[in-house]
């Protein structure tokens, strides 16, 4: 675990592990878990489909919409999301990213 560098409510700390890889290295699937608290996140740079397995969630989307998420959850973040997470309870997720 690391600080969460995006944080910016709680002592976050963060850990992930890429699974797999595409050859081109635009697919990555992994898993990810964090800490409670608050971040922001952008997907300027990439879409993620996240599928929760542990803990709960509070996000927030740009427009406002608030979604709670948490066990058997799954969501996708389109390529330019932008929004809030707040961790309520520790958190583990399976993610897919896909680079622009």
């Amino acid at each position: 675990f690391a600080p969460k560098p995006t944080s910016f409510a709680g002592d976050q700390r963060e850990a992930g592990r890429a699974l797999w890889t595409s050859p081109d290295g635009k697919v990555e699937i992994g898993v990810w878990e964090c800490t409670p608290g608050r971040f922001r996140a952008d997907r300027a740079k990439s879409s993620e489909f996240c599928h929760f397995i542990a803990g709960a969630i509070e996000m927030t989307h740009a427009d406002g919409t608030v979604v709670r998420l948490g066990p058997g959850d799954a969501i996708n973040l389109p390529l330019g999301w932008t929004g809030e997470w707040h961790v309520i309870t520790h958190t583990r997720k399976l993610y897919i990213s896909v680079a622009a």
